[in-house]
């Protein structure tokens, strides 16, 4: 496997992050509860990681600034959008993923 060089690494990976961004903004019908019950994160830990990475660079990015980057638009608009209401079973799938240890 060639080797690749740092610069080119991080390009990769932010390809792959905005890919991975744009694939969540236009799965709408996928719901962050379902995110969370299956994979541990969702677009909000996104968008989360996301400030927190500006804020260890010192840089100035608001919790609503970071949402917007991740859904596209502001979050009260996705959330009157596309959220819907949890069903008893996926809440009790996120309580119990929550009490599982990590």
């Amino acid at each position: 496997m060639n080797a690749i060089d740092p610069r080119t690494q991080t390009e990769l990976e932010a390809a792959v992050f905005r890919r991975l961004v744009a694939h969540l903004r236009s799965r709408t019908d996928v719901q962050n509860i379902d995110l969370m019950n299956l994979a541990g994160f969702c677009r909000n830990c996104l968008s989360n990681w996301l400030k927190d990475a500006a804020d260890e660079r010192g840089l100035p990015l608001g919790k609503d600034e970071s949402r917007e980057q991740i859904y596209g638009m502001p979050y009260s608009e996705w959330k009157a959008k596309h959220q819907e209401e949890a069903s008893p079973e996926q809440r009790a799938a996120f309580a119990k993923a929550q009490a599982e240890p990590h």
